[in-house]
């Protein structure tokens, strides 16, 4: 029988100046386990065949294989950047939510994303264009997830799938055809204003840090006393708004087609941050009847209303991993805190469910507990098990009402049983009216 022909692995472990404090720098297997050799597989013998025991050579082709996770469906194409967000002008008469607090500065992360397009696309192909935020509050997560344009195709969710099968390629062929899409838009005649901004300038944007954001839909801002005031959130670049003509966009992409990452990560590793204000523009529910048309509806455009800033939005650091981070992160609309509602906008109303069942589609229903997505406050709640569940929960009960509800904590009879989670305070204040 051919001697076996053991990998560097087991020598490794057995030489007598290997040690646990001098790990830090060694390769290893998931398990922390060291790797002796990562260039030769396991062997019966100098010409026997590879052994089904290296645990390391398994392991590895084994993560290989599973390294890609499903493509988002829509904006697949992403850059994200880290920053802050910092408020500077006192709406406390507006709303509750303390992200808005005159003063303070919330950490965020920020993913720029055109709409269409597959993953490791050219970034120079006219789109709508993705600019979505994730504040990470001291109240829990607030997802703004807006675009480039304060407008939308569609004002109803039940058109959203027929209008992305009409963008993407052909069923038949796997190549866009623009005779699709113009005869789904032909049939949707609210799509015109959008349009009319997409082949513009600002549908090719020549720099993601000369590009605009905007929430746009409505959105409910609700004060200490349960009143209601309609909001729209406007990042409004401080390097101004360009972009490329057809032509620009063409000769670009022939010299580079990852411009827009290459720009907005050379600058902001060399210093020079890129910067937002946010305005808003408010509305009283009584002045909702004020317009000829819906001013919910968000193919249409609040053009009467003025501006007001109320912060300002830096970015400031590149992601140390493209994956953990801007594959990873999952923006989320109903992701609300305190303070910040939804409107009856119909389109947004759509987009509160579809958004979380994307991420838990592609993520597993623990996605939140992902690094990118986990909120900066503690998280407690009954939710169980799951894909990737990794919750601190402790105690026996995971469901309410129970007698957790009233237990005296120094009573023998509850020693073991774990308080109930309190389900009161600013969270459960809604709106009076609206």
């Amino acid at each position: 029988m051919n001697k076996i022909f053991l990998s560097g692995a087991f020598l490794l472990f057995m030489s007598p100046q290997f040690s646990s404090a001098a790990t830090n720098n060694k390769m290893t297997q998931d398990n922390g386990a060291p790797v002796g050799d990562n260039q030769n597989s396991q062997t019966a013998g100098p010409a026997g065949p590879t052994l089904l025991q290296d645990a390391h050579l398994l392991q590895k082709l084994q993560r290989f294989d599973r390294e890609r996770i499903p493509e988002r469906v829509v904006h697949a194409r992403g850059t994200g950047a880290y920053g802050e967000f910092k408020a500077e002008k006192n709406i406390s008469n507006l709303t509750l939510a303390k992200v808005f607090s005159a003063g303070t500065t919330t950490p965020v992360f920020v993913r720029f994303s055109t709409v269409i397009h597959p993953k490791g696309s050219p970034e120079e192909l006219r789109d709508p264009h993705g600019f979505a935020m994730k504040f990470y509050t001291s109240e829990g997560n607030w997802d703004l997830v807006g675009l480039s344009e304060p407008i939308f195709f569609i004002r109803d969710a039940m058109k959203f799938p027929d209008m992305i099968h009409s963008l993407k390629p052909s069923p038949v062929t796997n190549v866009q055809d623009p005779n699709r899409y113009y005869d789904f838009f032909s049939h949707q005649p609210e799509s015109t204003h959008m349009l009319t901004r997409i082949f513009s300038y600002q549908g090719i944007p020549s720099s993601y840090r000369k590009m605009d954001g905007f929430g746009v839909h409505a959105f409910k801002f609700v004060n200490n006393k349960g009143e209601v005031t309609y909001v729209k959130f406007h990042f409004k670049s401080r390097q101004g708004v360009a972009g490329y003509s057809g032509a620009q966009a063409k000769e670009q992409q022939a010299k580079d087609f990852n411009n827009l990452t290459n720009d907005l990560y050379t600058t902001i590793n060399a210093g020079k941050y890129p910067v937002w204000d946010l305005y808003i523009k408010t509305l009283k529910p009584a002045q909702l009847n004020n317009f000829r048309f819906n001013p919910l509806d968000d193919t249409k455009e609040w053009l009467d209303v003025p501006e007001t800033k109320i912060g300002t939005l830096t970015l400031n650091k590149v992601p140390d991993n493209f994956f953990e981070t801007t594959e990873q992160v999952a923006f989320d609309p109903s992701n609300l805190i305190p303070g910040i509602e939804a409107s009856e906008d119909r389109m947004l109303q759509g987009r509160l469910f579809s958004y979380a069942d994307t991420h838990m589609y592609r993520l597993g229903a623990n996605y939140q507990n992902i690094p990118v997505n986990r909120p900066k406050v503690e998280v407690r709640n009954y939710n169980q098990d799951g894909s990737g569940h990794q919750g601190m929960t402790s105690g026996d009960v995971n469901y309410q009402p129970s007698v957790a509800d009233n237990a005296v904590q120094d009573n023998p009879a509850y020693k073991k049983t774990t308080p109930a989670l309190e389900v009161l305070g600013a969270a459960s204040h809604h709106c009076k009216n609206g």
